[in-house]
């Protein structure tokens, strides 16, 4: 990958790696398509936890919804321009122990399948853990994501108790303004080969209608204008996704009703959620911890408002060695080598990140 000299220098993001080395809890972030990264600091250790969502800050929550939401409170808030730069990624990457990793995800992608045909699962999302050693420090890394992903909630997250997480995700899970509220559905993965958007086949479009049926009928209830829009090619890294947009007015309902409805979304998890979770649990040979769960801002700068997403194109840093998460959802027409290639295509970038 050639990398181009930051636009930035590095120094600016100094208050950031001087909290961190501090040992205080942070996240520094930059919202989709905007050119602001946000970076907030907490004063101090301690573990503060999102229990009702009424709370202020920036949340970071896991993909088991029995287990809490971490909350960063906002006790300094900084601002930063930042310009995207232009890369030129690496044709192919090899990861460490890649037949290792194969044999064992193309053995649960068959269980899956399996399990979609003779119980009432329709869909699971099943992921692996790819483990690689580190030589840039994660400002660097950071730096790297921001300019690679212009259309994702790109973040560095930080706690002293938790770890180190950086990511790029290009998946809602939902906006918040006062009594309006903005989702989408996102299924679907196709390598971006040609520029052109994709021809999608019968596999993702079920999937996405899947996926965006589940989202509805679990908001019917608090949402009662409910507004769905068209399925829509949407691009993100060197990957396209399907996407629909979804929004509606929420009332007096609280948000962490909603929220509770949402997650964990089938487009991380499946169908019937409690099943695909129990199935996840059981065959994934790791812990997911945060990875396909949410974060993002709670009523910062305002009551009433949120902006949330699905925390996916993710790895965690720890001890020089950066573990980094892909999956990818398994249906009845699941091809097991192609389910395996999409996990591949789903790591080159990021793992280009922590390599160059």
């Amino acid at each position: 990958m050639r990398y181009q000299e930051p636009s930035m220098s590095l120094d600016q993001f100094g208050s950031i790696e001087t909290h961190w080395k501090s040992k205080l809890p942070l996240v520094a972030y930059r919202k989709p398509n905007t050119d602001k990264v946000i970076s907030i600091l907490q004063n101090e250790a301690k573990t503060h936890y999102a229990n009702d969502f009424n709370e202020s800050g920036f949340v970071f929550a896991p993909f088991d919804k029995d287990s809490p939401a971490i909350l960063i409170r906002p006790d300094k808030q900084l601002t930063i321009d930042y310009r995207v730069r232009k890369f030129e990624l690496n044709k192919t990457t090899f990861e460490p122990g890649h037949e290792k990793g194969r044999n064992y995800h193309l053995e649960i992608v068959n269980k899956g399948i399996q399990e979609i045909a003779h119980t009432k699962l329709q869909k699971v999302v099943l992921s692996r853990k790819i483990e690689v050693p580190v030589k840039s420090s994660p400002i660097q890394i950071f730096d790297r994501v921001l300019s690679c992903y212009p259309n994702a909630l790109c973040y560095l997250w930080y706690h002293p108790k938790i770890g180190l997480w950086i990511g790029a995700t290009p998946e809602l899970l939902l906006l918040r303004q006062n009594s309006t509220i903005n989702t989408s559905s996102l299924a679907g993965t196709m390598k971006n080969t040609s520029g052109d958007k994709p021809i999608w086949g019968k596999k993702e479009l079920e999937e996405q209608v899947m996926v965006t049926q589940h989202i509805t009928k679990q908001l019917r209830s608090f949402v009662p204008d409910l507004s769905v829009g068209n399925v829509n090619s949407a691009k993100a890294g060197n990957l396209w996704h399907l996407k629909t947009r979804i929004s509606g007015t929420i009332g007096d309902h609280d948000l962490k009703s909603i929220i509770d409805a949402l997650h964990p979304t089938p487009a991380v998890c499946g169908l019937p959620v409690h099943d695909a979770a129990s199935f996840i649990k059981s065959h994934e040979n790791y812990k997911r911890e945060y990875y396909t769960g949410f974060l993002g801002e709670l009523n910062l700068d305002k009551e009433k408002t949120a902006h949330l997403f699905v925390n996916l194109r993710c790895m965690q840093i720890r001890d020089k060695v950066a573990s980094l998460y892909v999956g990818g959802g398994i249906t009845r027409d699941s091809n097991p080598e192609h389910e395996w290639m999409e996990t591949v295509h789903k790591s080159e970038t990021m793992l280009n990140m922590v390599f160059n």
